[in-house]
């Protein structure tokens, strides 16, 4: 049995069509079909039900591509352990940052494209629950965002600094010089919020579950044009403080009500490999002024 073999049979498996696998691997039909008939015989069982019009997955095929995909994620692990124990001059890190999150992240992402010019960064900005799939599926090696009212299975949730929901208003607005504002007092005014199913958004309808009558006139889930709508306006919207980091004309003033906190932190998969750039990443992070000034602002 060849790791070529069983990643030719996840292939078929996924598209449940020879022809699709075949250019998705960039093999020939004939190949792909060989390959596979060559692991049924070493098997002893066939792994697909074939006729002129579909494909299917026996009962062995079904029982067998788990571990199929268990052994090629085995495998690239190890193939990555093997590369990371080499200087770090190439590779790749695959980064989930929720909209809150983006600008916490530039003054990292510069550090490290100064240190390690040779690693590529792929960085996916997406709500919670996409990230969270994406870093189950290994689309990316760590997700940062909020921690989740519920803890998600298979993943680590580490806190990086602790952070509140505030009332996001222009430098000019009446609310600016104010300490502290509560939920009712925001019925006064027109609000433009983050869309449902943002984590603010999420955390702000948790808290205001008891008020109907908020005068939400703007949903979006584009949270830099939010900003640009807030300075402009005398709209309000609600945001992690965190989001207006070194975003000028707009200030945060913090909402007042029980247990307002939300966790900034770094998501992983319990148990998965860490690449060393991934390591170098969260370490400068860590230290970044952005993530320290809000640590420091809690304690």
């Amino acid at each position: 049995m060849e790791l070529r073999q069983l990643k030719y049979f996840i292939g078929t498996a996924e598209t449940l069509s020879f022809s699709e696998a075949a250019r998705n691997l960039n093999v020939t039909q004939s190949t792909l079909s060989q390959q596979i008939k060559q692991l049924e015989n070493e098997i002893g069982a066939q792994l697909f039900h074939r006729s002129s019009h579909s494909v299917a997955l026996t009962e062995a095929g079904s029982e067998m591509l788990p571990y199929a995909r268990q052994t090629i994620e085995s495998a690239e692990m190890c193939m990555n352990r093997i590369a990371d124990i080499n200087d770090i001059n190439a590779g790749t890190l695959n980064i989930g940052v929720t909209y809150s999150f983006a600008p916490i992240l530039t003054e990292s992402l510069l550090a490290f494209r100064r240190q390690y010019p040779g690693i590529k960064l792929n960085i996916f900005y997406r709500p919670m629950a996409e990230l969270m799939e994406m870093l189950r599926s290994r689309c990316v090696d760590f997700a940062l965002a909020f921690k989740p009212s519920v803890a998600i299975d298979g993943v680590e949730s580490h806190i990086l600094f602790q952070n509140y929901l505030a009332a996001i208003v222009s430098q000019d607005h009446p609310l600016a010089e104010s300490q502290s504002v509560t939920l009712d007092e925001l019925r006064r005014y027109n609000l433009a919020l983050p869309a449902q199913g943002l984590q603010a958004r999420n955390a702000f309808d948790r808290a205001a579950a008891g008020i109907s009558d908020l005068k939400i006139r703007v949903e979006m889930n584009e949270v830099n044009i939010l900003l640009k709508i807030i300075r402009q306006s005398s709209l309000v919207s609600v945001l992690a403080e965190a989001t207006i980091h070194n975003e000028p004309g707009v200030k945060a003033i913090p909402l007042s009500f029980p247990d307002n906190e939300m966790a900034g932190c770094v998501h992983t998969l319990k148990d998965g490999y860490r690449k060393k750039s991934m390591a170098i990443f969260i370490k400068l992070l860590s230290e970044s002024v952005a993530v320290s000034e809000r640590r420091n602002a809690w304690l």
